[in-house]
């Protein structure tokens, strides 16, 4: 199994941007952080205000995550790069393999390859979020040299 990273079309970009707006709601009202009500309202207000341009974002890059033997889409990617502290910075904002292909080793060439892209655009860090409920990310991100930054807890009484 290999993969390829490829630059999202807009009719991606708008199944991205479906998938996105929904998990990154789900993920701030079960992590406690956002009311269920509003909850859509102020993903999708993130998510504008973060590709204002949509796929002509400034340094935005959005990638479908593609099977080369079969050119399946098996999931996406979406960070951005900037200058930083230490030189050319990235930062993965959205990080998803599809259902079917979870726990079959997708994520890890994906995130080889996003390695990959990212040395060639001179980044020399990459950074990322990940949600305390999302252990399989948590693991991977650990496996793949990720180190723990900052760690924000909470408990409901």
């Amino acid at each position: 199994m290999m993969i390829k990273l490829v630059h999202m079309d807009e009719s991606a970009f708008q199944f991205f941007l479906g998938q996105a707006t929904r998990d990154y709601a789900e993920d701030k009202i079960k992590a406690g952080a956002w009311d269920p009500e509003i909850a859509m309202k102020l993903s999708e207000e993130a998510i504008t205000q973060s590709l204002p341009k949509g796929l002509n974002t400034d340094g935005a890059y959005l990638y479908s995550i593609v099977e080369i033997s079969s050119d399946s889409q098996v999931g996406y990617i979406w960070f951005n790069v900037s200058e930083g502290r230490s030189g050319r910075e990235a930062f993965i904002y959205d990080f998803y393999i599809f259902e079917p292909y979870q726990s079959k080793g997708y994520g890890k060439q994906a995130m080889i390859a996003l390695d990959e892209e990212a040395r060639e655009m001179n980044v020399t860090k990459i950074g990322l979020h990940v949600f305390g409920q999302n252990n399989r990310a948590f693991e991977l991100y650990k496996k793949m040299g990720y180190t723990v930054t900052d760690i924000t807890m909470s408990k409901d009484l």
